[in-house]
């Protein structure tokens, strides 16, 4: 079968590697869609993750249908449409160092759980848009860490799919007002066909100001005035610039969410910040909600499928890793598979 390698640092192949073998407890996957993230990028750029340093396989959000099912299995049947847990094969990550990439003709989930490895979904989902399930549970888990209750206020940094896909978590969990920040006008338009409130260019407005404007003045507390009513910040961005302005805004009792990587550290000035007594949360994968997602996904897929900017199929699977690759040249890239 064919899967897509990373065979040295900026290197990648379509190469022929042999099929999996079925055990009784195993259930056989033939992805259909699998969406290219930063992290693709990351590993080709340096040539694979160890142990699999030059021959790591890639694709880590897979959808597909199920070709195969093990006599031990239940709960799923041959043809039965799947998202899937990367984080839960018992041979690495897949997609991300494990021996197996969603980016290949099959996958074999080893004793195989629903709900643990995989969940079914209903076959009116384009295979494009369930493939996004992998990303949307790690907007999830970003927005689970702000701890929001209905009715607050929210600002997210970065219209990319996790912002994108966090504006909609938000907005699902009863926010009552969801801004998105970013520099590019056509990621910002997105954000308001998904269901943010309002949004700001970031490089033509005072982002302070209009937080102002929109969520009102805060109390004062220990000194601290004007500041916005604002509840909760996401930084789904990764600038520094980004936590400048939300230490500097931060009202007091605000939560600040960190889905982003930042390649660089981050001066941040703790005496000036203490009577703020903000909560800041990191955010890293999905440790519960890789399937608590695909409800909402299920649910609301016209929504998420918004998030989508390029659907490239299989052939040219090295045309869309490097589309993906090109900062500005798409925002969610998905590649089919026959």
């Amino acid at each position: 079968m064919k899967s897509v390698i990373v065979t040295g640092p900026g290197q990648t192949a379509v190469v022929e590697v042999p099929e999996p073998d079925l055990g009784p407890a195993d259930v056989l996957v033939r992805p259909r869609a699998c969406g290219i993230c930063g992290s693709d990028g990351l590993y080709i750029s340096v040539g694979g993750i160890p142990p699999r340093q030059g021959a790591t396989p890639l694709g880590h959000e897979p959808a597909g249908e199920v070709v195969a099912v093990g006599a031990d299995v239940t709960g799923v049947e041959v043809g039965d449409h799947v998202v899937l847990n990367p984080m839960a094969s018992s041979d690495g990550i897949i997609g991300s160092g494990g021996a197996q990439g969603g980016l290949s003709e099959l996958v074999v989930l080893r004793d195989a759980r629903v709900g643990v490895h995989l969940v079914t979904i209903p076959k009116h989902i384009p295979f494009e848009v369930a493939a996004l399930n992998e990303p949307m549970a790690v907007a999830t888990h970003a927005v689970n860490r702000l701890e929001p209750a209905p009715g607050q206020t929210a600002v997210i940094f970065g219209a990319g799919p996790i912002g994108l896909g966090a504006a909609i978590g938000l907005k699902l969990r009863g926010a009552a007002h969801v801004v998105v920040v970013d520099v590019v006008p056509n990621r910002l338009e997105k954000a308001l066909k998904v269901g943010a409130d309002a949004v700001i260019n970031s490089a033509e407005e005072d982002v302070v100001a209009r937080l102002l404007e929109w969520h009102g003045e805060a109390p004062r507390y220990f000194g601290r005035a004007g500041k916005p009513a604002t509840d909760l910040y996401l930084d789904a961005a990764g600038a520094p610039a980004v936590i400048d302005t939300v230490l500097g805004a931060a009202r007091h009792g605000a939560r600040l969410s960190i889905v982003a990587v930042h390649k660089k550290p981050v001066s941040v000035d703790f005496g000036a910040l203490l009577t703020s007594e903000i909560t800041i949360a990191l955010a890293m994968g999905y440790p519960t909600e890789i399937f608590e997602v695909t409800a909402d996904l299920v649910e609301h897929w016209e929504r998420y499928a918004l998030i989508v900017s390029d659907v490239i199929p299989y052939a040219e699977v090295e045309r869309a890793l490097a589309l993906a690759a090109t900062p500005g040249a798409a925002e969610k890239v998905v590649v089919t598979l026959p």
